[in-house]
């Protein structure tokens, strides 16, 4: 009698658990795909955008780091709301933000108003996004989990290209002479579709222990944020002024400040924004110490690449977009194989992928170098879709490798430590890898500058490649 009584509680739990089906996957990778790709999709507007609105360079940096402060300073805190206040609500605010700042920035009259539509737009996503990864974890468990996750990474990975090739059609389609503005007018339509299918599809999860807000935490992470990469993403367009240095000279106090306060809480036995004991995790901490370097080589080689296709080799933004199809092509279909792949060897198939990527990058730079200004398509093809594959086999295999041992309760928290590090890595790399090409330009030539910045990015593949062997072999 008692067994069956407990059989059947057991049996309540388990139609109780929330469960995340496959059209609801759908609707939350759609909605993963979007922040992604508006990070990527103004890199080949930005030409025109300045054109039109008279912008200076400086403000025209504002379009693209506005968005990914604002994205990276509040996407914690937005995991963390999603576990106090229930996933799908902050998924659908976040989704119906995005929409509303997606047409505000189409809309935008002048250069300013548009930067500030921008921050905007990366406040919405930093509710939307923490909170896909954090239903899949709550919403799904063993193999359906590993094949949600791989499915998250390889649609990660292909939004950061994909938006890039889509901006160069669309600037270039002029659709109904909206010109860039249908960059992001773009987004409205695909917001409705997915605020549609969200309402029915994606159950409500939350933590079953909801901890309050860490005020002080959330505070001092978006000041350290700020300070590192306000300076390094306008520093160069605006001259290096004072405020630069002096930002970039208080990010370490700023941060050991966010360490101590994050590290006493978490003593105390508070929940604090960013628990210091979550890195305990060995799987996350290695695996968020290789997402640095992958996602810094990432959106610097995609920035370097459109300008240098744009403005020295003289391609129309279809061309610039159209010359990385064989890398999204490639990363598609290699990322698919991923998961079986992973199941026989382990994680030694991300070394592998930071290997062939190195040999793809070098077929680039080759290409680059014998070419130049003839490169476009057929010159970059070989290259591309190497690096491309070498990508999925890394990317997508991370990303499971950081959650894979973090607590459903802690899925939000978890999500957005990762999803933060990603998006600063990826504004540091433009930052980085960018300010590099564009100081270099003048002095060394387009050409020179471009190898010398796809040599740098080798040597970041290289060391992605040695941090790779430090993963756990296998994934929980």
């Amino acid at each position: 009698m008692t067994e069956t009584i407990t059989s059947h509680k057991a049996d309540r739990a388990t139609a109780a658990a929330p469960s995340l089906g496959g059209l609801g996957l759908f609707t939350v990778l759609l909605a993963a795909a979007l922040p992604l790709i508006d990070f990527f999709i103004v890199n080949v507007a930005l030409p025109t955008i300045g054109h039109d609105l008279a912008a200076s360079e400086a403000v025209l940096e504002l379009v693209v780091a506005g968005y990914g402060l604002a994205y990276a300073v509040l996407l914690v805190l937005g995991g963390r709301l999603g576990d106090l206040f229930g996933r799908r609500r902050l998924f659908l605010g976040g989704m119906a933000a995005f929409g509303l700042t997606s047409l505000a920035c189409g809309l935008a009259p002048s250069a300013w108003t548009l930067v500030a539509a921008r921050v905007a737009q990366g406040a919405a996503s930093a509710a939307m996004l923490p909170q896909v990864l954090a239903t899949i974890q709550a919403a799904t468990s063993g193999p359906r989990r590993a094949k949600a996750m791989g499915l998250y990474g390889a649609t990660a990975g292909l939004s950061m290209v994909a938006g890039q090739i889509l901006g160069g059609v669309l600037v270039a389609a002029d659709v109904w002479g909206t010109g860039w503005r249908s960059v992001f007018l773009v987004n409205v339509p695909v917001v409705l579709v997915g605020l549609f299918l969200a309402a029915r599809t994606v159950p409500e999860t939350r933590s079953q222990h909801p901890e309050p807000l860490d005020g002080p935490g959330t505070v001092l992470l978006a000041a350290a944020l700020i300070a590192l990469l306000a300076p390094l993403t306008e520093g160069r367009a605006a001259g290096w002024p004072l405020w630069t240095w002096l930002s970039l000279a208080a990010f370490p106090f700023v941060a050991a400040a966010f360490y101590a306060v994050e590290r006493r809480a978490d003593r105390k036995g508070r929940t604090p924004l960013v628990p210091p004991s979550l890195f305990g995790l060995l799987s996350l901490r290695r695996g968020l110490v290789m997402i640095v370097p992958f996602s810094i080589g990432f959106s610097g080689f995609m920035f370097v690449i459109a300008v240098a296709l744009q403005q020295g080799a003289g391609l129309g933004p279809v061309g610039a977009g159209l010359a990385l199809v064989p890398m999204a092509v490639a990363f598609f279909f290699v990322s698919l194989a991923g998961p079986r792949l992973v199941a026989r060897y382990g994680t030694r198939v991300v070394t592998a992928g930071a290997a062939i990527q190195g040999v793809g990058v070098a077929l680039i730079a080759l290409a680059a170098w014998r070419s130049w200004p003839d490169l476009g398509l057929l010159e970059l093809l070989p290259g591309a879709a190497i690096a491309g594959a070498g990508q999925a086999l890394q990317l997508p295999v991370v990303f499971r490798i950081v959650l894979s041992e973090v607590p459903p309760a802690r899925a939000g928290v978890g999500s957005g430590v990762m999803i933060t590090t990603q998006q600063s890595a990826l504004a540091l790399g433009v930052a980085t890898l960018g300010t590099l090409f564009l100081s270099l330009v003048p002095g060394a030539g387009m050409r020179d500058a471009l190898v010398t910045t796809l040599l740098v990015q080798l040597a970041g593949v290289a060391l992605t490649g040695l941090l790779s062997l430090r993963l756990p072999r296998t994934i929980s």
